[in-house]
């Protein structure tokens, strides 16, 4: 392994030069607004998070507006940014900070990853960013730097590969600057040491890189193993009133769009208007069957038919119950659905639009 000083003199003489420092969250570095931006970041490619980060900042500007906000709020702000969870953390974290912590985020790397939704790397990132302490990093960018630089064989979601890349972080983590070398070090993997044409006669790094020397520092990192994913499919019911409105259903708080509001999901086999009768007390026709819509998630493609129905009568209630509503797709209001939902409800209001 090469000297930890020298490797951090070529990554941060580079950051220097060509690094990035004009990011949103990169303004006013508080704890708080790094924490929102790795957490945005995380699976989630950074021109992506600028806009949600943005508007998230704009409603939730310090921690304790975040954590006195109703859930709903803060996934609607979160919708089409994905793996929900996320969200969900944040507001819990927020509550959390308020209570333990008097609403002064933490500065102790224990007590940051105590908190619901952060891990060791990201733990460090929040300190190491904005308060400089010296904390090493393993998002997935510099996985993939420190994979090729020492050519480490195998897929890094292995407890093993895991081990010897975080060992490698550990020992090049300089004590001084190490907000600088973090960042650079996403840096590098973010725009020289891609996954897909790593700029290799560019990097400060070529000349220590093992793969670089092998002629392969794309067989670096292996990747995740390939599985087929399974095909699950689901009817969905569009029940719709005199007004306009959409019956929604929230989520349970785990699963596929925990939390969220989304349509009812019609059982296998069920008939939908006695199903519809039962379940909420609504007489409702079928007027129309929509084409199958696929949608791949992190672990099976879900193939979603909706149902459209139309309540019979007057405007239709559903039961006192806090997890039903009724939406009007012309008239939205803040909540948070599933981005597949609010695309078919988009699609639902600009037909109506066409033919009033």
């Amino acid at each position: 392994m090469p000297d930890p000083e020298s490797f951090a003199r070529r990554v941060l003489g580079w950051f220097e030069c060509y690094g990035r420092r004009d990011l949103p969250w990169q303004r006013d570095r508080t704890p708080y607004r790094v924490w929102i931006a790795e957490v945005m970041l995380q699976q989630t490619q950074v021109a992506t998070v600028i806009p949600y980060f943005e508007r998230f900042m704009e409603r939730f500007p310090e921690l304790g507006s975040l954590a006195a906000a109703p859930l709903d709020e803060v996934l609607h702000l979160w919708s089409g940014l994905g793996y929900y969870a996320r969200a969900r953390h944040l507001h819990q974290a927020a509550r959390w900070v308020r209570a333990e912590h008097a609403g002064l985020f933490p500065e102790r790397i224990e007590a940051v990853e105590a908190l619901p939704g952060i891990g060791r790397s990201t733990a460090g990132a929040i300190l190491s960013l904005s308060l400089g302490q010296r904390h090493p990093i393993l998002d997935g960018n510099i996985k993939r730097v420190l994979a090729r630089c020492f050519a480490v064989p195998g897929w890094p979601g292995t407890p093993a590969v895991g081990h010897r890349l975080w060992s490698l972080a550990e020992a090049l983590t300089p004590a001084g600057d190490t907000a600088a070398y973090n960042q650079a070090m996403m840096d590098l993997g973010a725009t020289l040491c891609t996954r897909g044409r790593p700029a290799c006669d560019r990097c400060p790094l070529s000349t220590l890189c093992e793969s670089y020397t092998l002629g392969s520092p794309q067989d670096f990192p292996a990747p995740r193993p390939r599985k087929p994913l399974p095909l699950r499919r689901t009817c969905v019911a569009v029940v719709r009133d005199a007004s306009g409105s959409v019956l929604l259903q929230r989520r349970p708080p785990s699963g596929v769009w925990g939390g969220l509001w989304a349509l009812p999901e019609i059982p296998t086999g069920a008939d939908p208007e006695p199903w519809c009768a039962a379940t909420f007390g609504i007489s409702a026709r079928v007027v129309e069957k929509g084409t199958p819509q696929c949608h791949t998630f992190t672990h099976f493609r879900l193939e979603l038919v909706a149902l459209e129905l139309r309540a019979i009568g007057k405007r239709a209630r559903v039961a006192d119950d806090p997890d039903h509503c009724w939406y009007n797709p012309a008239q939205p209001h803040s909540i948070g659905l599933a981005a597949p939902i609010s695309r078919l409800l988009a699609a639902l209001r600009d037909r109506n639009d066409q033919n009033p």
